[in-house]
Formats: C-alpha cells, structure tokens, sequence
C-alpha cells in the first residue's frame, strides 16, 4: 500500500483556534487545519511552511509536531495510506488572508464546528487542545464512517 506523506497545521492562540474551510477539492466545504502533501525532495517542515503560505498567506514561527495521524483511504482509485505530522504554531508573520483554496475562520475551542469537520478530527483535536502528543490510526469504509481506531498518547 503506498503512503502518501501530508502536512496539517492548527494555528491555536489563547482561546482560539483557526480553522479553515476548504474551497476546492478533496475535503471541500469542510473546516481543517491547512497543510498538504510534500513535494519530491521536501521536508516535512518545509512542506509546513510552503502550504501555510499557500493556503493562508502566512509563515508559522515556533511550530511544535504534535502527532502523526494516518488512515487508509481510496486515493485516485486505490487504496492509500494517507499519513499527516500533525503541528500547531501560536506565532507566524503576515497577514492571514483568505486564498483560492482556504477561508480562515478563528473559533473558541469550546464551539468547534466538529459536525462541519472530518469525522476523525473529534476524536484526536481534543488531545491537541488538551497538550498532548500522540500518534492515532483510522480505518474509513468508502463513506467515510470509521471502522477502527487507535490513539497512543505518548506525553
């Protein structure tokens, strides 16, 4: 099965946390952190930061990996691994805009649009939200109902 390597980051400041609403392709119409899938000879990192500017207009600072998040899915026909390093950033430079891709929306951590999100996100935004790292594994049927689940907390 191939694995497809992927960047997501949650920009959480204080009480608030950003999420934005894809526009356009895979997940559109729902609410995610921003990221994508690395390019050939790129690091996780600079992948990180080329989609942040890309999506939101914005360089994050002091980003921290949080987790690893992976699940199988039907990617372009076939049966993928998709697996995402998982990042939040409390400080970035330039102005948060939105783009052809993405529109920022800043929410309280107590009023998450979860029922607007990917179904896994309720499961593991929590720990993020709470400081913890770990690494989870979801398996999705075709309609995107979870089958099975694992979340290892590491700290």
């Amino acid at each position: 099965m191939e694995t497809i390597r992927t960047t997501l980051l949650l920009i959480v400041k204080d009480d608030m946390i950003m999420l934005a609403k894809k526009k356009k392709g895979f997940g559109e119409g729902k609410y995610n952190g921003v990221g994508g899938k690395l390019e050939e000879g790129e690091s996780v990192e600079e992948a990180l930061i080329r989609e942040t500017k890309e999506e939101i207009n914005i360089t994050p600072l002091d980003y921290e990996k949080v987790g690893v998040v992976s699940f199988d899915e039907d990617y372009k026909g076939k049966r993928s691994r998709l697996e995402f390093h998982l990042y939040t950033c409390s400080r970035w430079e330039g102005d948060l805009k939105e783009t052809e891709e993405m529109e920022p929306h800043w929410f309280n951590i107590k009023e998450i649009p979860y029922d607007e999100m990917f179904p896994d996100d309720k499961h593991w935004l929590p720990y993020v939200l709470e400081g913890h790292k770990f690494n989870a594994y979801f398996n999705f049927d075709d309609d995107w109902n979870i089958i099975d689940k694992q979340i290892d907390i590491i700290s």
